[in-house]
């Protein structure tokens, strides 16, 4: 990406378009934006999620999508990013923690709820002027499970009908 000013402004704002597809990932899953969540992996990009899945992206979010849809809702929350851009600026790094809480559907007035924690490890490349990830290795670090009483309703929900989809389409 060179030196100086020019350079640092195009590494930053490389590291600004890697955070918000890191973001765009957890707002597809939890509004369950198949297109979204299928964005962030260049065609060819490919997931090792340990001993749950290994394949390309779309195998992943086939794996993954069937195991949400069994929650009444999910919510992913991504952050403490690093990222590291090369010097060509067409391939990066990164390291994302995540924390997953996931909540059952309601059974006799209680909930199951899982919570995961755990790290993407993405490596990434710019294509045609747009960043995906070419691979992304999951790192699970902790899990907990807990059944609590059914709470109020929630008012979020899955798809375009979700509030947010009224401001950020």
């Amino acid at each position: 990406m060179g030196t100086g000013e020019n350079g640092l402004l195009a590494v930053l704002a490389a590291k600004q378009e890697i955070t918000e597809v890191l973001h765009s990932y957890a707002r597809g899953l939890d509004r369950m934006d198949r297109g979204l969540a299928d964005s962030v992996w260049h065609a060819d990009g490919t997931a090792d999620y340990g001993p749950s899945i290994s394949g390309l992206g779309t195998e992943f979010l086939d794996y993954v999508w069937a195991f949400h849809e069994r929650f009444e809702c999910h919510s992913h929350l991504i952050g403490n990013v690093l990222i590291q851009v090369d010097a060509a600026g067409d391939r990066a790094v990164s390291e994302a923690y995540v924390a997953v809480w996931l909540r059952g559907r309601p059974v006799d007035g209680e909930v199951v709820d899982q919570f995961h924690r755990g790290r993407y490890v993405d490596e990434w490349s710019r294509r045609d002027g747009v960043w995906a990830i070419a691979h992304r290795t999951f790192i699970a670090d902790i899990m907990h499970e807990a059944r609590n009483p059914a709470g109020p309703q929630t008012w979020g929900s899955r798809g375009t009908a979700d509030p947010s989809y009224r401001i950020l389409g």
